[in-house]
């Protein structure tokens, strides 16, 4: 099994502008995801991005670099783009993962690759875990995940799904999860087709995605199969703040 790991990284950043670069126990944080994907069995690792900032710093440590257009509306579109300046063929699979997961483990990454060759009908591999607590449930920034027996996804939602009517119909009720049900969240990382990213940027928006704000809802509406799998090892929590950051600095000088 072959697969490429192609991890989109911008300069701009509502909350943390710069994030790739911003320095994580000596080293930008890019650095530190673009290690933990080496150190998965992808047989290469690019860095994508459209900033010459971020392209002169991942070329110093060593890693390959593809620069893409600045205009692209999601990261998506930034992997078709990569795959086709790199002439890959439509069976070729690669795996997107997120340029501020510094501690993403590379058991996931082989996971979802594994994943999606282990299933040729699916267009896209993904991954979630067990949600334990009510709260998570309703929270809408946690994305919940439903999934036939053959790890199928029928639904990604910021809803309670599925909702528990028995248990729900009194907004007491809500503080605990009914028993004999499971709730999933979804995690961010994917195994794309190469064909599948072709498809995908020459679609409309679904009516879906546009509601829900969630971008694989526009494969659902298209028929595409997403294989959904219980993570292998919990991720840890990416940067997406200053809190995020500091928490993260802190764990690694004292790994140090």
């Amino acid at each position: 099994m072959s697969f490429t790991v192609i991890i989109p990284a911008r300069y701009a950043s509502t909350r943390l502008p710069g994030k790739p670069l911003l320095d994580i126990a000596g080293k930008p944080m890019i650095q530190h995801v673009w290690q933990q994907a080496k150190a998965s069995h992808a047989s290469r690792v690019i860095v994508a991005t459209d900033d010459a900032r971020i392209q002169t710093a991942c070329e110093a440590f060593g890693a390959e670099v593809v620069m893409t257009a600045p205009t692209h509306p999601s990261g998506t579109d930034r992997l078709e783009e990569v795959v086709r300046q790199l002439g890959l063929d439509e069976d070729d699979m690669v795996v997107n993962v997120q340029g501020d997961e510094p501690l993403i483990p590379p058991a996931l990454i082989n996971q979802v690759a594994a994943n999606l060759d282990r299933f040729p009908e699916a267009g896209i591999a993904t991954l979630c875990e067990r949600i334990h607590g009510a709260g998570q449930v309703f929270n809408p920034n946690v994305v919940k995940v439903v999934f036939d027996y053959r790890g199928m996804a029928s639904y990604f939602s910021r809803a309670p799904i599925p909702w528990a009517r028995e248990n729900w119909a009194e907004p007491r009720n809500r503080d605990r999860l009914p028993s004999g049900m499971e709730y999933y969240r979804h995690i961010g990382i994917y195994g794309y087709r190469v064909g599948f990213l072709r498809d995908y940027v020459t679609w409309a928006p679904a009516p879906t995605e546009e509601t829900e704000c969630l971008e694989q809802l526009r494969a659902l509406y298209r028929g595409v199969k997403i294989h959904v799998d219980d993570a292998c090892e919990r991720p840890p929590a990416g940067v997406d703040t200053q809190e995020d950051l500091e928490r993260l600095r802190r764990f690694m000088e004292e790994k140090l």
